[in-house]
């Protein structure tokens, strides 16, 4: 068990419900600040904050740079430092308006935890990141069977996944009442789906694979003739798990949605694992998107529908995350002027 002072369980506790309620930061971003204070209250075996030393900070870069992952035995990236930096940092300038605090700690003191400019520009730095073709998703998508009730919903996933580049916590959280085949297209409500900073917007979908959308329009199908499923169940539900002779069988769809979107990143992986490609993620179908509607909408006004599409309210956007210029390509552009 680890060590607690309460006192400084008090102020993070008030710290964290500051970060969720006035600064309206989302769950996952206050859990990473916890996470990133109690490192740092660790490295200085839990003495109170009120006793903070700007020499603790300095210690506590030493000791970042010098720590090992736990998850991959190798030292701690750039970017997980930068992380763990800036939440002490935030904490540590809120502390200096805090009662009881103020006249311990100045704003000053915060900058102590500034990554050396070096260290940043590493943390900082874009890097190419591996997405799957067309083709490839294509070729991964025939090699998963659909004989079961799951099988086919996880096909009916990944064709999803390509017809509309959604997010996988938004299409963990989707109901069948997002979705209008008339139209063809899904509303991300932001009241009921787990889309990117609350945002609600429609998505259509897109004419890359006629395959894609017949395998998603028969699960649809299934779904509200064979399985009997209403407005308000799951797209996607989760297995109903039983016990049947002696053993646990899967023995239907449950009508509660995922909680998150762990066990749909596994299905996406599994596929092109199967395939004898690698374990790409969802998120990386957005990137096969993007690559294909930068020849398949030329026009400016094309692309900016495209982008509003999969949730982007700028071209830049979309066009910085997802569509940069690889190394190779930039030495062919660069070879090869037009004049």
């Amino acid at each position: 068990m680890r060590k607690i002072n309460e006192e400084n369980e008090r102020i993070k506790r008030r710290y964290l419900q500051y970060l969720k309620t006035a600064k309206r930061k989302d769950a996952s971003t206050v859990q990473k600040a916890a996470e990133g204070i109690l490192r740092f209250e660790a490295s200085v075996n839990f003495t109170d904050f009120k006793k903070f030393r700007i020499e603790q900070a300095v210690k506590f870069h030493d000791r970042l740079n010098n720590e090992i992952s736990k998850a991959t035995g190798k030292p701690l990236s750039k970017s997980t430092i930068r992380t763990v930096l800036a939440a002490n940092k935030d904490f540590i300038f809120w502390l200096a308006d805090q009662s009881g605090y103020k006249s311990r700690i100045r704003h000053s003191d915060a900058d102590y935890f500034n990554m050396d400019a070096k260290g940043a520009r590493v943390a900082s730095a874009s890097r190419e990141t591996p997405y799957p073709s067309m083709e490839m998703a294509r070729h991964a998508f025939s090699y998963m069977p659909e004989t079961t009730g799951i099988e086919r919903r996880n096909k009916a996933m990944f064709a999803f996944f390509m017809l509309t580049g959604a997010r996988d916590g938004a299409v963990s959280s989707l109901r069948i009442k997002h979705i209008n085949m008339f139209d063809g297209c899904v509303y991300q409500d932001a009241r009921e789906v787990r889309t990117k900073n609350a945002k609600t917007f429609t998505t259509y979908f897109l004419p890359v694979d006629p395959d894609y959308l017949a395998c998603f329009t028969a699960w649809v199908n299934y779904l509200k003739t064979d399985a009997l499923f209403g407005p308000d169940d799951p797209l996607f539900p989760p297995p109903k798990i039983e016990a049947r002779d002696g053993e646990f069988q899967v023995t239907g769809l449950r009508r509660e949605a995922y909680k998150n979107a762990n066990a749909i990143r596994t299905v996406i992986k599994d596929a092109f694992t199967r395939a004898d490609l690698p374990p790409f993620t969802p998120h990386a179908f957005r990137k096969t998107l993007v690559k294909w509607a930068d020849v398949a909408y030329p026009t400016r006004e094309g692309f900016k529908a495209f982008s509003q599409n999969i949730g982007h309210s700028s071209v830049v956007t979309t066009i910085s995350a997802y569509c940069p210029v690889s190394t190779e390509r930039q030495a062919e552009l660069l070879k090869q002027p037009t004049l």
